[in-house]
């Protein structure tokens, strides 16, 4: 566990956070079991990392971050971690790449069964089985989908500008006014030039 423990507070130390996905807001963070699916490179392992560091800075030993794809996880189980973190006074454990653990399904109903106190987020490339798993992880963790960068995001990260996102019924209703905040801070068909 102390591998761990320091692999974490060292990845904490240097994530940056003066640009952070959207979906950081979207999500449900007081859920006792959350799950983030997407695409690999997509930017979930940022995301929590990020999502720690914002929230958990003043009490990183509440909160421990673990790539399940680690050679210092090797050899353990989840049910073990979750308990160890716990009896140590852990209340936040985010597990990263859970498709690459045997059996995660089945631990992770387990943990969430028996330590009504943690709250357990875990992200992976292929979830689909979270849905039609033994485990039934379906009536327990709410799952969020993480899409590749938005244009609205490029624009943020490129210029620093943040414009709000949009429902397409205030698209449908407002979009002269729209065009004409947006254009008025960027010009965007100069992001879609190719030089």
């Amino acid at each position: 566990m102390e591998e761990l423990v320091r692999r974490y507070r060292t990845k904490i130390k240097y994530i940056k956070t003066d640009f952070v996905r959207s979906l950081i807001h979207d999500i449900n963070w007081k859920s006792r079991l959350i799950g983030i699916k997407g695409a690999r490179g997509v930017g979930k392992t940022t995301l929590l990392l990020q999502y720690i560091k914002l929230n958990y800075k003043e009490n990183l030993e509440d909160a421990l971050y673990v790539s399940l794809d680690s050679f210092s996880f090797k050899g353990q189980t989840l049910v073990g971690l979750a308990d160890e973190f716990v009896r140590n006074g852990g209340k936040y454990l985010f597990l990263d790449e859970v498709h690459k653990y045997p059996n995660w399904a089945q631990e992770l109903k387990n943990i969430y069964d028996d330590h009504l106190a943690l709250k357990v987020v875990f992200t992976g490339s292929s979830l689909l089985e979270i849905l039609n798993s033994r485990a039934d992880l379906s009536r327990r963790a709410i799952v969020y989908h993480m899409q590749g960068l938005s244009f609205r995001e490029y624009i943020a990260l490129e210029t620093g500008v943040n414009f709000p996102k949009f429902s397409l019924d205030k698209i449908r209703t407002d979009h002269v006014q729209i065009a004409e905040q947006i254009t008025n801070q960027i010009k965007p068909f100069q992001y879609f030039s190719v030089t």
